[in-house]
């Protein structure tokens, strides 16, 4: 069971990244997957969850507007597109898995994968 999250990188602010998360290990169908991020000296958050049918998604605050998620499910990968970066975003991103994504809104998910870095400049 492994989570792979890639696409992170340097850009300016104002600018835009799409990261992936790609699933493999077990089938994913019945699980609602979520992205979090941690930033430089901070707690990690909640950024963003898609229900394990893609048919709701939830944002924080934060992104509401900015960010977007999907989900491929014959590639077995969610995604998140990042647009109008702020250097307040710069953070490790992380993707999580879990059967409720009530769960994953509270900041808990049963697979984790590893971190990728995002870093926005001004």
């Amino acid at each position: 069971v492994q989570l792979q999250a890639s696409g992170g990188g340097l850009v300016q602010a104002g600018g835009s990244l799409r990261l992936s998360c790609a699933a493999s290990g077990r089938t994913w169908i019945g699980y609602s997957m979520g992205w979090f991020r941690q930033g430089p000296g901070k707690e990690r958050e909640f950024v963003g969850a898609i229900t394990w049918n893609g048919g709701a998604t939830y944002y924080a605050d934060s992104v509401e507007g900015r960010f977007t998620i999907s989900r491929d499910y014959a590639k077995n990968t969610v995604y998140l597109q990042m647009n109008s970066l702020k250097p307040k975003d710069t953070a490790v991103y992380y993707c999580a898995a879990d059967t409720s994504t009530g769960r994953l809104r509270r900041g808990i998910g049963k697979y984790w994968g590893q971190g990728t870095q995002v870093t926005v400049s001004s």
